[in-house]
């Protein structure tokens, strides 16, 4: 695996980095955290940056010149990137957002005239190139992007993953796959379009009706797509789909072909060809191998809207599936408060919060996976957004303080993802100040009404507000996109300040996205409160559409953790119709101590 590398051995690892430079006559090398699929979670052939500089965290760029080595992440990311560099002799370099250019910036104000920067244009995004060539370009500085360095002494690089590619079948997929395509051609021709190329996996998991396990937490599988006005070609690894499955998609007329036909496909295609890319979703390599003949127009891939707006089916089976994976949160729930009220029990630490919550929803009927690694952080480490314990480095959960758990699942029917705060032993009237200001962000946006086609950036002051009235604020956005058993960050819409309000981020019904406010201490505490929201109607006036949340998620907010002095009374109300809706519905799903948990936890406030 490229993780667990000592600072001698990234030592080591970067001086042969920089003699392949050397060799290669390369002044500046850029590893992105990507693969051809622009994934946010990678398959370990691609982990090429955690590899040379050990930093996990799942976005970062990495660059290298001859004197000098950096990674620049976000403010999610800062803290643990500090422990994972440090004596690496590898820089922090402290970015806004996950979206900023800073590193571009860099190159073109570090670098001479003359010298050149690569980077593999087969894991660069396209709208990045562009912004890279230009930069450089204006200081007459060379651009590469015909190699991939790594390769050269990255020995034991893993190999593409092997696993079957399987299908996602009724009653859980409610539209076929010869219906998506008929729209996704519609939407192809609205725009002059012949074709169709797209590379996001997820796309291409819900076009097709198709699930895989080629990614960590996320249930998709390495691969491809064309679409042209008659057939479609997914374009994935040698045996990954088997007989049958492949019998079935010819009879939908969807052709088999290798993963690595994708490009060579795509020169192929001739005069009359009108291509439709996504410049946010494909890479500069693909784009590259475009015939000449061809003319190619960009937009947004239709799947990408298409797939992030659930039908009432759909929202049906994730309702269900809330009710599963709420009752599991119970069971676990119940099982930690006996343990931290039990004097005589063994120590209880960070990891065992993983082990637990997932081995209660395995139980659960429709369980596959968890949907990302749990982050169970206690104090200091909750502060620590993106924070995960590890055999090495973990705390123990005793004294004093709070317990951060960010958790979710994947089933069959549908993704979850929700973070909840627990006091353990005694906890401070600043605790109390804290947990309350992050759930009247919460119940703010969760209470909110808005016009249909809102762009979703524009929401996040919603939830920061109570927050910001107390000269309070946090480093990351308020509400990712959620998939429906695919990606749990899934797009278009995403309530952060970091996201541009542009047309494709606007709000619309069926969408499922998170809310997540919260506070953070470094060294001290960290507090975040989450749940899942679907978008829907909520009626038409002289002034047009708008739409409400409904709250997907099922489990109880600790509220020993509330000063109820900062709460209005219809936060109040909020709070104990929540409660009273959680505990009708998880009712029935549970017995013994996690039904005795949830009638203690929803009392009335």
């Amino acid at each position: 695996m490229p993780t667990s590398a000592t600072p001698s051995t990234r030592a080591a690892r970067l001086q042969q980095l920089r003699d392949a430079m050397r060799r290669e006559g390369i002044d500046a090398l850029i590893v992105p955290s990507s693969d051809p699929h622009l994934s946010e979670y990678l398959p370990a052939h691609w982990k090429g940056r955690e590899w040379l500089s050990g930093f996990t965290g799942s976005v970062g760029t990495f660059i290298a010149t001859a004197d000098f080595a950096g990674v620049w992440t976000d403010n999610r990311y800062w803290t643990q990137a500090e422990t994972e560099l440090e004596g690496s002799g590898i820089a922090l370099m402290k970015i806004p957002s996950g979206n900023s250019l800073q590193h571009i910036d860099w190159l073109a104000e570090t670098l001479q005239p003359r010298q050149t920067v690569a980077v593999d244009a087969r894991v660069l995004g396209l709208a990045t190139a562009r912004a890279l060539q230009a930069a450089l370009e204006a200081r007459g500085i060379g651009l590469r992007t015909d190699i991939d360095l790594l390769d050269a002494f990255w020995h034991e690089r893993p190999g593409l993953p092997p696993d079957a590619v399987i299908e996602h079948a009724p009653p859980y997929a409610t539209i076929n796959r010869t219906g998506k395509l008929a729209a996704v051609r519609a939407a192809m021709a609205a725009l002059g379009a012949t074709h169709h190329f797209i590379s996001t996996l997820d796309d291409v998991a819900w076009l097709f009706n198709l699930r895989g396990a080629d990614v960590t937490y996320n249930p998709v599988f390495l691969a491809h797509a064309l679409i042209g006005p008659q057939g479609a070609t997914v374009f994935v690894g040698e045996s990954k789909i088997g007989p049958e499955l492949r019998q079935r998609l010819m009879a939908d007329g969807v052709e088999v072909a290798t993963y690595g036909d994708a490009a060579p496909t795509l020169s192929s295609l001739g005069a009359g060809t009108v291509l439709l890319i996504d410049p946010r979703r494909v890479t500069a390599g693909m784009r590259e191998a475009v015939g000449p003949g061809a003319t190619v127009i960009e937009s947004i891939n239709p799947s990408t809207l298409a797939k992030s707006r659930k039908d009432e089916v759909e929202a049906a089976h994730v309702r269900a599936t809330m009710e599963q994976d709420g009752a599991a949160l119970c069971e676990f729930f119940a099982w930690l408060e006996a343990q931290l009220g039990d004097p005589a029990r063994a120590p209880l630490t960070e990891l065992a919060i993983d082990e637990r919550i997932t081995a209660a929803r395995a139980r659960r009927p429709g369980f596959v996976s968890p949907s990302f690694g749990t982050i169970a952080g206690f104090n200091a480490n909750g502060a620590i957004i993106h924070y995960r314990a590890t055999a090495p480095s973990h705390a123990v959960i005793e004294g004093d303080g709070l317990l951060l758990i960010d958790s979710g699942g994947q089933y069959l029917g549908g993704t979850t993802d929700i973070t909840r705060v627990v006091p353990v032993g005694t906890i401070t009237a600043a605790h109390r100040r804290d947990f309350t200001l992050v759930l009247k962000g919460l119940i703010a946006l969760s209470a909110a009404q808005f016009p249909r086609g809102v762009r979703s950036p524009l929401l996040d002051a919603i939830a920061r507000a109570p927050i910001w009235s107390a000269g309070i604020d946090y480093g990351h956005g308020t509400g990712h996109g959620v998939g429906f058993f695919l990606n749990v960050h899934e797009g278009p819409q995403s309530i952060s300040p970091s996201t541009m309000p542009e047309p494709h981020t606007a709000m619309e019904a069926g969408m499922i996205t998170s809310i997540e406010p919260g506070i953070y201490r470094p060294g001290r505490w960290g507090i975040r409160i989450e749940n899942l929201v679907l978008n829907r109607h909520a009626g038409t006036t002289e002034f047009g559409d708008f739409l409400r949340f409904e709250t997907l998620t099922l489990c109880p907010i600790d509220t020993r953790c509330l000063d109820r002095a900062l709460l209005r009374a219809d936060e109040l109300a909020w709070i104990n119709d929540y409660h009273g809706v959680v505990r009708a519905r998880l009712a029935p799903h549970v017995a013994g101590d996690a039904a005795r948990w949830l009638e203690e936890r929803t009392r009335e406030f």
